[in-house]
């Protein structure tokens, strides 16, 4: 149910399971075993979800480096799989190079999580040195699949980079964000890791695994520790249906394909709007692969979700414990980026109303929407159920719910600007003007004086561009309550 502005979550969506489906296929073709072709499945589901460069260009660039990422990692994993002490000072390595790459963009954070993985899927399918050749053969296969799919096939440009690490969070040594993730995703990774061999010698890396991914797009303690609570909540309604669905049917492949299929599609569809909702699907379909490998059984399930809650616990210390960053910084910096894209939104809107044929809200509309999306979770610790700060909490809640107000009249006026129908009203000028010093006033340092003009009332309907404009202007101006005041104060609602 959560927007999905130009339908661009099910656009990928489907591309998505067309694109593993191709890898796994021309893997099968070409007489590869299980193990290779489920090789080859996942590193296509990898190249179309973490690629996420701005432009088709750049995403192509990248597909095309994460062999490059991913062949030394496939070859070490292998080659030490029968040394444990060195496979596992190895996957630690592999674990901190992985996240400081994050520091490059959203091409190094591509080619970070691209070669973790390849060191995960070895140790998931426990791959011998012997059959190397063929993961490499299915993984070159299922890239140029994945990219045949996504640039030729089925190309969806993206004209909007995905939201990276806050812009008010600057630092150089230890404070910069990605070095102190990596030592932290390092030292959870390791708890994780010697706990979860104590539990499992086999299974152990299901709990690096939680760690790792726990690490993926968070930027302070309190997000951290809420989507380790979301994925422990995501595997255990996973386990719960993999025990009704995957092991009745005991790999069977034609449906065991099919439900693989339907979970690569939720995945993907999900991944943005609710992190819980994706690892249920993660859990399902790894139940599912399991059964192919004729390795499943409820126990495993049960000791699916112990290894995810070590993995969680190690994350959860690492955070409270190492370099921590409080969640407060991380908020403001979201929601400021998400309100200057407000006021980009609609300066872009009128000028396309004004007759500017090269003017496009649509692109600041659909980052709205990626940077929303990093506001909830940066706000997710304080409207928690289980958060004890009231205060902040009603002050959270109020703050997304005026954004997503902003959201959903940017989206109307957005669609308003597109109809070449549409006409330019003169007091849409002066609106905008509002929006511009509401934005201003919400952003700039706290000594600034208050935005105090009145809102003028809300126009009548056979004004539509000016009726949302106005609808943002209320949603800013109400704003000032929870964000100009102080956090810990009692939340007074004006009428």
């Amino acid at each position: 149910m959560a927007p999905d502005p130009g339908r661009l979550r099910l656009r990928n969506s489907a591309r998505a399971v067309i694109g593993v489906a191709a890898a796994v296929a021309l893997a099968e073709l070409c007489g590869l075993s299980l193990t290779a072709s489920i090789t080859g499945g996942l590193a296509a589901l990898l190249a179309l979800f973490t690629v996420l460069d701005a432009t088709v260009r750049a995403q192509r660039a990248t597909t095309a480096l994460l062999p490059l990422a991913g062949f030394p990692v496939l070859a070490l994993a292998t080659t030490l799989h029968g040394v444990p002490l060195a496979r596992d000072a190895a996957f630690l390595a592999v674990v901190f190079a992985g996240v400081y790459a994050r520091r490059f963009g959203p091409r190094g954070h591509a080619l970070g999580i691209f070669g973790f993985m390849m060191f995960f899927v070895t140790q998931f399918l426990h791959a011998q040195p012997g059959q190397l050749p063929e993961l490499y053969a299915a993984v070159g296969l299922a890239l140029l699949a994945a990219g045949a799919v996504r640039f030729a096939l089925w190309p969806i440009e993206r004209r909007t980079p995905p939201p990276a690490a806050p812009p008010g969070l600057p630092g150089t040594g230890l404070a910069r964000p990605t070095t102190r993730q990596a030592f932290q995703a390092t030292a959870a990774c390791a708890f994780a890791l010697g706990i979860g061999q104590a539990l499992s010698e086999d299974r152990w890396y299901w709990a690096v695994g939680t760690a790792w991914w726990i690490f993926v797009n968070t930027a302070s303690r309190g997000e951290t520790l809420v989507r380790g609570f979301r994925r422990v909540l995501g595997t255990v309604l996973g386990i719960a249906a993999g025990l009704l669905i995957a092991v009745p049917l005991h790999g069977t492949p034609l449906p065991t394909a099919v439900l693989v299929a339907v979970c690569v599609f939720g995945i993907f569809y999900t991944a943005a709007p609710s992190y819980s909702w994706m690892m249920f699907f993660v859990t399902v379909m790894a139940g599912l692969l399991y059964g192919l490998l004729g390795v499943l059984h409820p126990g495993l399930l049960v000791l699916r979700f112990q290894e995810t809650a070590i993995g969680a616990l190690g994350a959860a210390l690492a955070v409270v414990i190492i370099l921590p960053v409080t969640t407060h910084a991380a908020n403001d910096a979201w929601i400021q980026r998400a309100l200057h894209c407000v006021r980009a939104s609609t300066a872009a809107s009128l000028d396309r109303l004004a007759g500017n044929p090269d003017a496009d809200p649509a692109p600041h509309a659909a980052e709205l929407e990626l940077l929303l999306g990093r506001v909830r979770m940066a706000l997710a610790p304080l409207v928690h159920p289980l958060s004890p700060l009231r205060a902040r909490k009603a002050r959270a809640r109020q703050v997304l719910a005026l954004l997503d107000d902003c959201a959903r009249e940017v989206r109307g006026l957005v669609a308003v600007a597109a109809d070449p129908q549409a006409s330019h009203d003169a007091r849409l000028a002066a609106a905008c003007w509002r929006v511009e010093a509401a934005v201003e006033a919400l952003t700039a340092p706290r000594s600034t004086p208050e935005l105090t003009a009145p809102v003028p009332a809300r126009p009548a309907p056979a004004e539509p561009a000016l009726a949302h404009l106005h609808g943002i202007e209320h949603a800013l101006v109400a704003l000032a309550a929870p964000l100009r005041t102080d956090p810990r104060a009692p939340l007074v609602i004006s009428a």
